[in-house]
């Protein structure tokens, strides 16, 4: 095993998250940053429509699962293979792919969609240019999805990394919501550039 993958591993079963969401029954260490934002920004209640995209493990639809309750809806979508959590309808497929778009639909059933929230990152090249590149890629992908979907005032959560294209993005989404905000949670490790905004009350389309 590589140094750096010896120093991960090590990191990694030491690190306090971990340890939590092992004991807790969370499928990854990120449940607990939607979790901090959520209960800091006061995101899920009872009964909301909420799609989760770029779900697995499963850890924020775990969170959103128990917030929501059994009125509620949760779809999560993931190309990648993803076991079933209570409560969640899972859609297996590529947002991007039409097919997928039209299974979500038919999952909502009308509902209009409260909050859509996005945790996906790319598959790492190691060169931090293209992997910034990706991410704020499928950063406007969740975006272009959520306009699509989120009912007036209707709220986004969204995943990005701090570097090539990320003005841009915090651009975009101030003009097509409310309010802006940035978090960084606890349970985000301190040395990753990953940032979470979080539009509120998305903007009625004109016309």
């Amino acid at each position: 095993m590589a140094k750096t993958s010896k120093a991960w591993m090590r990191e990694h079963v030491t690190d306090p998250f971990v340890k939590r969401a092992n004991a807790e029954g969370y499928r990854s260490r990120a449940a607990y940053k939607l979790q901090q934002i959520a209960e800091r920004d006061k995101l899920l209640k009872h009964g909301m429509t909420v799609v989760d995209l770029g779900a697995a493990p499963g850890g924020w639809s775990q969170v959103v699962a128990k917030a929501v309750g059994p009125t509620g809806r949760v779809i999560a979508v993931d190309v990648l293979e993803m076991a079933q959590v209570p409560g969640v309808t899972v859609i297996h497929g590529d947002f991007e792919d039409a097919k997928t778009l039209e299974a979500v639909e038919r999952a909502l059933e009308g509902r209009p969609v409260d909050l859509v929230i996005s945790d996906m990152a790319p598959n790492l090249s190691g060169i931090a240019a293209v992997d910034q590149a990706r991410a704020a890629a499928l950063a406007e992908l969740a975006l272009e999805f959520a306009l699509n979907h989120l009912k007036p005032h209707g709220n986004f959560l969204v995943k990005t990394f701090q570097g090539a294209g990320y003005d841009e993005l915090v651009a975009t989404l101030r003009g097509s919501f409310v309010q802006l905000v940035t978090r960084k949670p606890e349970a985000s490790r301190s040395r990753s550039s990953e940032v979470y905004l979080l539009g509120r009350k998305v903007r009625e389309k004109p016309g």
